[in-house]
């Protein structure tokens, strides 16, 4: 009988990808332009490169396309690989490489390194996620060590105002202005001459942006909506849940009310309100946050939502299980009642959670991942700093500040 011969391994990048990338740049540039008022200085080096960005709005990666001549390879969330056909037409589009959010991936490690051999530009956001603050949020180290194994140059993007048109947080786009361009290459020689611990400070550094210290004007009568997908802390109350209307929003513990204004500014409207911007603002949540006492929390749910609830199966589509489930937060699990039975998914039994889109909620169990969607206030940022604070806690870290973003 004869032996069959070794199949070939399908190359990542495909002549289609240049063509692709050829006709939808003008379009999206147009688009860009027109809803973004974004200006983007392109880069003219035809080099391979890893680009580096951080990450403001949803239309992040298509600056990224727009910056450079080639054809880019984006890192992007399962999230992006569970959404049936429309996944199937975007990985045929421009195959981006899949990785599992906070988690370690070295499949999609050893992914990149095959686009990298194949002269394929890569495109990452090391953040993981888009700010919900308005400054580039936490770089993992290990960027460093990805740098190092690819060895490509590396060109530094830097986004500039993106949060100012668009908030994560919110629904709607400003009237305003932002800007995209290289900020710095950094040659394989010049990152392989200094230590591990100086290029994770050096590309810490390169790509750090806060909107709210660029003077700048931003208008929607919208202005403050759904700030509460991102905000839980109040000054005076500690765990509360706002609520937000047009420029304003409003504790809904005890009556204080602030407004978000076109320079990015905060200000009291029945009472002085001790945080200038959402940057501030969201640092004195972390701090809360991570001296917080869960234990009064573990008989009494901190929070509760009306949610839907599915199983994700990683890069293919979602299962729904219930959409209209009661989640609850606890201050060691979640819990989600169904109509049929009651979960509950202790902290220690999770290895990782993290929040998509504006609000959405995943986590994984076991061998499974869950989604939870609630209504478009639905505040998801708090389930994973409830996670993230447990978490420190039982492996006697107490003091570990990261919270998941």
């Amino acid at each position: 009988m004869p032996e069959k011969k070794p199949q070939k391994k399908k190359p990542w990048c495909k002549p289609r990808h240049k063509v692709i990338t050829f006709l939808l740049r003008g379009a999206f540039h147009l688009y860009s332009r027109l809803v973004y008022g974004v200006h983007i200085e392109k880069c003219r080096d035809r080099r391979q490169f890893l680009v580096l960005m951080n990450h403001q709005t949803a239309f992040d990666q298509f600056f990224v396309g727009i910056a450079f001549p080639r054809p880019i390879y984006y890192v992007a969330s399962e999230d992006l690989f569970s959404k049936g056909w429309l996944s199937k037409l975007i990985r045929w589009l421009v195959e981006p490489i899949p990785i599992k959010k906070s988690t370690s991936d070295s499949h999609a490690v050893r992914l990149c390194r095959k686009v990298a051999l194949e002269g394929g530009s890569i495109a990452l956001f090391p953040e993981g996620n888009r700010t919900y603050s308005g400054y580039t949020e936490y770089i993992k180290p290990s960027l460093a060590q990805l740098v190092r194994f690819l060895r490509l140059p590396v060109a530094i993007l830097n986004l500039e105002g993106g949060y100012g048109v668009h908030p994560r947080w919110s629904d709607v786009v400003r009237r305003g202005h932002c800007r995209v361009r290289v900020t710095r290459i950094l040659e394989v020689e010049e990152y392989q001459a200094i230590s591990e611990g100086e290029l994770a400070e050096l590309l810490t550094r390169e790509l750090y942006v806060d909107d709210t210290a660029i003077p700048a004007e931003y208008h929607h009568k919208k202005a403050a909506e759904y700030l509460e997908r991102v905000m839980y802390y109040c000054p005076d109350c500690g765990l509360s849940t706002w609520e937000s209307y047009g420029d304003t929003a409003t504790c809904l513990s005890c009556g204080r009310k602030l407004r978000y204004r076109p320079d990015l500014r905060l200000e009291g409207v029945n009472a002085a309100f001790p945080y200038a911007t959402m940057a501030e603002w969201y640092r004195a949540q972390n701090d809360f946050m991570n001296a917080l006492d869960l234990t009064p929390y573990t008989q009494t749910p901190a929070y509760t939502d009306n949610v839907q609830f599915f199983e994700v199966i990683l890069y293919k589509n979602k299962k729904t299980l219930d959409k209209d489930a009661t989640l609850r937060l606890f201050g060691d699990r979640y819990t989600v009642e169904t109509a049929t039975e009651t979960f509950t998914f202790r902290f220690e039994d999770i290895t990782a959670v993290s929040v998509l889109g504006k609000n959405k909620l995943d986590f994984y169990t076991g061998d499974k991942v869950y989604q939870i969607k609630g209504c478009k206030r639905f505040n998801a940022v708090k389930y994973m700093h409830f996670y993230f604070r447990y978490t420190h806690i039982l492996k006697g870290d107490p003091h570990d500040e990261f919270l998941g973003l």
